[in-house]
């Protein structure tokens, strides 16, 4: 019997992309280089069947959050399939961003879903060096080189920047939504992008999502009751294993809160 004959006795399996974690450029996060590959390899092996986001992501850097998200559009458009996100834990502003790549987006009732919004911050110390008794010397070139400096008083015109700055990220970002859900959306834009966030269920009202489902109901009904999920993740990182998880998740998660960062959160 020929290898061939025995193709329609086979389980379908339906690519699902694993993009989970903090959206950063730094290595071991979620960003364009790292999903890339798995992006890359689900849609070359997709069989013309439709392609699951597998989405657990609190946000992060908005330019990395664009980057993926075009990249599964351009691939799923050259492909020609369907792709749908399932956000399990959170799906939050950037996170949020990425799943508007689907075509469908399904969650848990109690999912953390939206944050539609931009936030940035830092912390000032202008006095403590005086206290300390050192002197700072800063030399720049360009009036607003030393701009949001964590050492000086804080400058009206700096916060001016910085909220002319958020706002525009603000206004791509209800574009993009706005772009992806269209007619689907039925709550008014204060509603829908004031930065807050819903659950689920509330989401699916609001036409955020599209309906409550996982990744294997959701395989089970595109593909039928004998599919079964294809999962391309990431590999993880010698140290992640080495580490407990908590104190990784914590030593990281630090050094990505710079001073004055925006970000999709």
């Amino acid at each position: 019997m020929s290898g061939t004959s025995l193709l329609p006795w086979r389980r379908p399996r339906l690519n699902v992309i694993v993009l989970h974690g903090i959206i950063a450029t730094r290595a071991g996060t979620l960003n364009a280089d790292s999903a890339r590959p798995l992006i890359e390899k689900a849609f070359a092996s997709t069989g013309r069947r439709p392609v699951i986001l597998d989405i657990e992501s609190p946000g992060g850097s908005p330019v990395q959050s664009d980057l993926i998200a075009g990249m599964i559009r351009s691939h799923a458009d050259r492909a020609g399939v369907r792709v749908h996100a399932v956000i399990r834990e959170v799906g939050a502003s950037g996170g949020y961003w990425l799943a508007c790549a689907a075509d469908e987006i399904h969650a848990n009732p109690m999912s953390v879903v939206g944050s539609i919004g931009v936030v940035g911050g830092g912390f000032g110390f202008p006095d403590l060096l005086h206290r300390l008794g050192v002197e700072r010397r800063l030399y720049t070139a360009g009036t607003h080189k030393a701009r949001l400096d964590p050492f000086s008083p804080e400058n009206p015109d700096d916060v001016a920047f910085a909220k002319d700055l958020m706002e525009k990220l603000h206004v791509r970002f209800k574009q993009w939504v706005k772009s992806r859900r269209g007619p689907r959306l039925r709550a008014p834009d204060d509603a829908l992008f004031d930065g807050g966030y819903m659950l689920g269920e509330q989401a699916l009202a609001a036409g955020l999502i599209d309906g409550l489902a996982t990744v294997d109901e959701l395989v089970r009904e595109l593909g039928g009751d004998r599919a079964r999920p294809r999962r391309i993740a990431p590999k993880r990182s010698r140290l992640a294993l080495r580490l407990p998880r908590l104190a990784a998740d914590t030593v990281l998660d630090a050094l990505e809160a710079r001073l004055c960062q925006i970000t999709l959160r």
